[in-house]
């Protein structure tokens, strides 16, 4: 060893086994090169890696991530020392220098450890590195196996095939792949439209394939699949991105043309980068940044603008699923907020089979609204409502309501009910079901207003209905059957003049407690009343009361104070009601919704894409006869 540590603190080298990592964003050590976070003897630092040393610590940020460590003014003192044997493979030299035992050497081993731990060391160069060193040095700098990526590249033979081979997406696809080090060769393939390219990569794996082109002002790479799978996301894409030009601006400027050859470079660098990542086994670029919106398990598609420059990936699956990771299913969302993700990404605005429900420029006092546009109907049903305009006691609860209800309109309106997972739509259906049957049931006569009247949700939205928005309305609460726990409240305006006919119906709610479904019945009211002051064009969807509350409350604390006066409060104590309610409806009403069979691997329809999302399609029989 040529040196020692002596700018620090010198019993601040021991505590550098208690370094904290602070910040660890991107690649984590699960697939670490460097065998399971103990770092070998020919370990090297992973190529780009930039290193930035605080008072107390050391940053370092790689190209799948960054890392903070801190808590010992000794780590960059000893980072000082190990950079440089660490970045030009010397660090087995470096080592043997080192007292055994000693508390430098325990402190350089806790480091390189952490640096293991987070996929930031690889192992030394292989016997016979690539030939190309950029290709190389990218290979290093991402790949969990180097050597393996290396010997998958080293036998890839990739082919491009246009329409035109003299285009441009044909050309800097070509010059892509020839950078990327793999022999590449140019088909005219006169099937193709004349904007897209298809690239496949054939060698130690099975053949893998990737198209890109382009639909309207849009570009788009698809996720690495077989041949037969890049063919048909792109024809769907195409077709779906072309729809969704059309519904934005029928009287758009016509497109050029030709793809302008910046704009071609750019997809066609995308579609190369994902191809020889796939032929490599590397992850795929779209997983690289984290992105919060994009769903694990299902593939993701990068769309390009090029006014403004922008290009980002979206969680998508094809109406054609024909490679296995296609035909995925994923578990029910553990909550609301997962929940909400994939609504966002099934509402895409030019991707999603769904519309996404939206604020947009509604009211959100003093209750939040929503809307959505649902496309038309599938062929035999009712015509729906052009727009569904909903509300709820928080603006997330209102978007999935209206999702649920967009979604079940294009189902078949009422054969089916939709939920974000088994309880939520089974909560939904039994409700639904209990209230019709309720309403056309005789009354039995209504409870005494003091079994109720204090519940503070009710209060809230009571004395909004008839104080703030100044609307004369009667309130009645009926229990469901005798000694049931399930309660039904009818909101109406209130008759104008003596022995005039009930108003008409503002709000309905079945729930658990006399409380709860008069509270739920005056939310109901409010919107109805503040959508039609808001001159949406439609009726709000039928209230679902309680049915999202686990979800709402799943994963979430509640603090001591929050009774059922606050939202989250009443949501969890919904929560803890619900399966109880569902028990009762059931019983009262016979067989509840089944689920419906599973979506077969080849099924284009809605319902096997809610499927795919995690989401749950039931089926009514007594609806469907």
């Amino acid at each position: 060893m040529t040196g020692e540590p002596t700018t620090h603190d010198p019993h601040d080298i021991e505590n550098i086994e208690n370094i904290e990592n602070t910040e660890n964003t991107g690649g984590s050590g699960a697939d670490r090169a460097s065998g399971g976070g103990r770092p070998q003897p020919d370990d090297r630092l992973r190529p780009g890696t930039a290193v930035t040393p605080l008072r107390a610590g050391l940053h370092l940020r790689g190209r799948r991530g960054s890392l903070t460590l801190e808590g010992s003014t000794a780590v960059p003192v000893v980072w000082g020392l190990l950079e440089e044997p660490l970045r030009t493979g010397g660090l087995a030299g470096f080592r043997e220098g080192l007292q055994p035992g000693s508390a430098v050497r325990t402190a350089a081993d806790t480091l390189l450890g952490r640096l293991a731990d987070h996929d930031l060391l690889i192992p030394a160069p292989p016997a016979v590195p690539h030939p190309d060193p950029a290709v190389a040095r990218w290979i290093d700098a991402t790949a969990a196996h180097p050597d393996a990526a290396a010997g998958l590249l080293a036998t890839a033979r990739a082919d491009v095939l246009a329409h035109d081979p003299n285009s441009p997406p044909a050309t800097a696809a070509v010059r892509a792949l020839t950078a990327g080090g793999v022999p590449v060769t140019l088909t005219p393939d006169p099937d193709l439209p004349p904007d897209r390219i298809l690239l496949t990569v054939r060698g130690a794996g099975p053949e893998r394939a990737v198209a890109a082109g382009r639909a309207g002002a849009t570009g788009y790479v698809t996720a690495p699949g077989s041949t037969a799978q890049a063919r048909a996301d792109a024809a769907a894409l195409e077709a779906r991105l072309t729809h969704a030009a059309d519904a934005v601006d029928s009287a758009a400027e016509p497109q050029p043309r030709r793809i302008p050859g910046t704009f071609a470079a750019l997809l066609a660098g995308a579609a190369a980068h994902r191809l020889l990542c796939a032929a490599a086994r590397l992850p795929d670029p779209a997983t690289e940044a984290d992105d919060p919106r994009l769903l694990p398990g299902i593939p993701a598609v990068l769309l390009a603008d090029a006014r403004p420059a922008r290009a980002d990936h979206h969680s998508w699956l094809g109406p054609e699923r024909i490679d296995a990771d296609r035909r995925v299913r994923l578990a029910p969302p553990a909550g609301l907020a997962e929940a909400l993700r994939r609504i966002a990404a099934l509402g895409e605005h030019r991707l999603g089979p769904l519309p996404a429900p939206l604020p947009g420029d509604l009211p959100q006092l003093p209750v939040p609204l929503a809307a959505c546009t649902p496309p038309a109907p599938a062929a035999g049903h009712a015509t729906t409502p052009r727009t569904l305009t909903g509300g709820g006691p928080r603006l997330d609860l209102a978007r999935l309501e209206l999702f649920c209800r967009a979604a079940e309109l294009l189902l078949g309106e009422t054969a089916f009910t939709v939920g974000a997972d088994p309880g939520h739509a089974r909560g939904r259906a039994l409700r639904h079901t209990a209230a019709r049957r309720l309403a056309a049931a005789p009354h039995s006569p209504p409870l005494d207003p003091a079994r109720w009247s204090g519940h503070p949700q009710l209060r809230h939205w009571w004395t909004t209905l008839t104080g703030r928005l100044a609307v004369p309305a009667r309130l009645e609460v009926h229990r469901a059957a005798p000694h049931a726990h399930a309660y039904r409240a009818v909101v109406r305006r209130s008759p104008q003049g003596p022995g005039r006919e009930p108003g008409p119906l503002l709000g309905e709610a079945v729930e658990a407690t006399p409380g709860d479904a008069a509270a739920f019945a005056a939310l109901a009211a409010v919107t109805a009343v503040r959508i039609a002051a808001a001159a949406a064009p439609d009726a709000p969807p039928p209230p679902s009361g309680g049915a999202a509350a686990p979800l709402a409350a799943a994963g979430v604390p509640t603090a001591a104070w929050e009774d059922p006066g606050w939202t989250g409060g009443w949501l969890a104590d919904l929560a803890g009601r619900e399966e109880a309610l569902q028990d009762t409806l059931h019983r009262l009403y016979g067989a509840g919704p089944a689920t419906t069979p599973p979506a077969p691997a080849g099924d284009s329809g809605l319902a096997g894409v809610l499927h795919s999302f995690g989401f749950t399609v039931l089926h009514t029989a007594e609806e469907a006869r």
